[in-house]
């Protein structure tokens, strides 16, 4: 396996810049950041880090997309999360990793050294105000993910996940979510059904009929066109507001 390589990336050309950490920073703060930022680029199926090693940095996904996942003793995994782009990896304060992250596609993260950063979010209130409110989102998320993993139909799972990603999409892009959305599926389908707890012929029928029915066009495996919003979120068992914090 390859080592992850080095990328440079301007703050000012950041795709993430707006919902990332440093979204509230000013110029200074921003410059301070700099000092202690390195970025790394990973293959798909590239380690970030196993869950229990040592963490001598956090950051922030700038492109592609990773999971989260737990390892049982008898070998037994579970995906227990996604990363897309402006997501945060890593947690101030503790000196291991929880989960494994793994690169699904090819993944840029911007790392800053993790004492360094511990320093500044002491010192930047900044920093520590966008942080909190990230963790709260992740936390409305991840409770929000129980209720599709729990209580929704295989066909509902899969227009929840597209809407999740399209969202994304559209708040990176700074677009409105509504009317006709178009996006590049980056995660494999065996990854969706892992991700779903599906099987990977479950995932694989119930795309082939959301696009039967004209929710989703597919060009290809992986550039779909959503035509209607509003009706890939009621496929997905959601109200007009979607329902999920991206």
């Amino acid at each position: 396996m390859s080592a992850p390589q080095l990328q440079a990336v301007q703050c000012a050309d950041c795709p993430i810049r707006h919902r990332a950490v440093c979204a509230k920073c000013n110029t200074d703060e921003l410059e301070t950041l700099d000092h202690i930022k390195y970025y790394r680029t990973f293959e798909a199926g590239q380690p970030v880090i196993w869950s229990g090693d040592a963490m001598s940095f956090v950051g922030s996904v700038v492109s592609g997309i990773a999971t989260l996942t737990q390892t049982m003793e008898d070998g037994r995994t579970q995906m227990v999360g996604l990363l897309l782009p402006s997501d945060f990896v890593g947690r101030p304060g503790r000196d291991t990793a929880a989960y494994n992250v793994v690169a699904t596609t090819e993944l840029v993260m911007c790392c800053f050294r993790k004492k360094p950063f511990e320093d500044m979010m002491v010192e930047t209130p900044h920093i520590a105000q966008r942080l909190l409110e990230m963790t709260l989102d992740e936390l409305d998320a991840a409770r929000e993910w129980m209720l599709v993993l729990g209580r929704k139909t295989a066909r509902e799972k899969i227009a929840s996940l597209l809407a999740i990603i399209a969202r994304r999409e559209a708040s990176l892009h700074k677009e409105t979510v509504k009317g006709e959305m178009v996006f590049d599926l980056k995660l494999t389908r065996e990854a969706m059904a892992d991700y779903l707890g599906l099987t990977l012929e479950t995932v694989s029928r119930q795309i082939s009929a959301l696009k039967k029915d004209g929710v989703i066009v597919l060009q290809g495996k992986r550039h779909v066109t959503v035509p209607d919003m509003q009706r890939l979120m009621e496929e997905a068992g959601d109200d007009s507001d979607g329902g999920f914090l991206v």
